[in-house]
């Protein structure tokens, strides 16, 4: 391995950091940017899939985009392969956790992540991503649980009161 090919793989990393970044942080337009136009993807053992970024995007809108809707996606454990000059494939582990007031429901799981990237114009993009779950679950948020902060209810302030 080189040192380029380690700076390749750095780029690759931070692709997919960000994906998830903007996708918890609802920001569609970011997102957009960081698939090929023709991207596809297969989440959950292909329950949900599109064709286009567009249609990924506004999949993540329609699921996602609601106030109510907060989620957390941790990646971890990249397996990065570059397999040319301009495209590369990866494996990496998800925890994630959903909760969300509107229904009243805490949905948490893990996966693997299986990817397909291409290098355009100098910065590597998503052409392919899918996961299967290894487990999710869900329960009733419960009546003693209060939302303390939220990113767009809050500007992200948590409501508790500083120590003395």
């Amino acid at each position: 391995m080189t040192p380029e090919d380690l700076v390749e793989l750095e780029a690759i990393k931070r692709l997919k950091y960000a994906y998830f970044r903007n996708l918890d942080l609802k920001r569609w337009d970011e997102i957009l940017e960081l698939f090929t136009p023709d991207a596809t993807c297969a989440y959950s053992a292909g329950a949900y899939s599109y064709e286009g970024r567009d249609a990924i995007v506004e999949f993540f809108r329609k699921g996602m985009g609601s106030e109510t809707f907060h989620s957390s996606h941790k990646a971890h454990h990249p397996e990065i392969a570059l397999t040319g000059p301009t495209t590369a494939t990866g494996v990496w582990a998800l925890e994630d956790r959903v909760v969300d007031t509107q229904w009243g429901i805490v949905i948490q799981g893990a996966a693997f992540y299986d990817d397909d990237y291409v290098k355009v114009d100098g910065d590597w993009r998503i052409a392919r991503t899918a996961y299967k779950r290894v487990y999710e679950t869900m329960e009733p948020l419960g009546p003693n649980v209060t939302l303390t902060a939220s990113y767009w209810a809050t500007g992200g302030r948590s409501s508790l009161p500083a120590p003395e």
